[in-house]
């Protein structure tokens, strides 16, 4: 199934306008692939009767779909480590002496895709931190795909998801082995909160968070989102609190409201109160 340049200029305007995702023109054989799986799945024979269909639609089902497939779902467990290296070694020991008298700690894996990274922070929780055992602990993880967001709530995984990043300590120990596949126990799927946030669309009433994870996802995003978007997580953080971003992602020159804190291998960013 071929994409016309008209219906791709549709397709990326809608993923755009929807997830302010930017889709350049090297993204066409990327999104006929995508669209292609998702035609076949819907039963339409071509990808010009798919996008025909989405442009007709009022309830915008099928419309939303087309983003979701659109956007990018690369994750892990564990991923590129140092940050959670860093969570272990200085972050959370810092803010758990901080928050002695309040006993809760905040956290939120905003873009979490299938839940390899909430999961990946509840197990350091509970591996690292059982003197946190009796606090209130909050881990949200939030994606605008509902999709991707059942498949982390049922926290079932394939051996190739579990051989990316995952500890063997940790498989055999938060996990069950259901068929060919990894099922997370109740311990660690319970810990999680999942909901369906769009960074760009309107947010629910959210607290003040302690961690936020917003790792690769600004990459996708052109400046003004990327700085709409940290200006809104800067709200929702306490001078202390730590925001960490993908290795290629930075405030720099684009929130200046925004310290680099530098964490042994990695960094994180924490808010300026002026």
């Amino acid at each position: 199934m071929n994409l016309s340049l008209t219906d791709f200029d549709y397709v990326r305007a809608l993923v755009h306008k929807r997830s302010a995702i930017v889709l350049d023109t090297e993204k066409l054989y990327l999104a006929e692939t995508r669209l292609h799986a998702l035609a076949r799945r819907e039963g339409y024979a071509t990808l010009e009767s798919l996008v025909s269909e989405v442009r007709g639609e009022r309830d915008g089902v099928l419309g939303r779909m087309v983003v979701e497939a659109m956007t990018t779902n690369e994750t892990s467990f564990f991923r590129d480590m140092q940050p959670f290296d860093a969570m272990r070694t200085t972050l959370l020991p810092e803010m758990i002496r901080q928050r002695q008298n309040e006993r809760t700690l905040k956290i939120w894996s905003a873009a979490c895709s299938t839940g390899q990274e909430p999961y990946s922070i509840a197990m350091l929780l509970r591996e690292n931190f059982p003197q946190i055992a009796g606090w209130d602990v909050q881990i949200l993880a939030s994606d605008l795909s509902t999709e991707v967001l059942d498949r982390a709530r049922a926290g079932r995984y394939s051996q190739l998801d579990v051989n990316r990043g995952l500890p063997a300590r940790s498989l055999v120990k938060f996990f069950t082995k259901q068929g060919n596949d990894w099922v997370i126990r109740d311990e660690i799927r319970k810990a999680v909160e999942f909901r369906a946030i769009n960074l760009i669309g309107d947010w629910p009433i959210l607290p003040e968070f302690d961690i936020v994870f917003l790792r690769n996802v600004l990459i996708y995003f052109d400046v003004p989102t990327k700085r709409q978007v940290l200006q809104r997580v800067r709200r929702l953080m306490k001078p202390w609190s730590a925001l960490l971003l993908g290795g290629a992602e930075t405030t720099l020159n684009i929130d200046d409201d925004y310290e680099r804190v530098q964490l042994d291998k990695t960094a994180c960013y924490r808010a300026i109160r002026r």
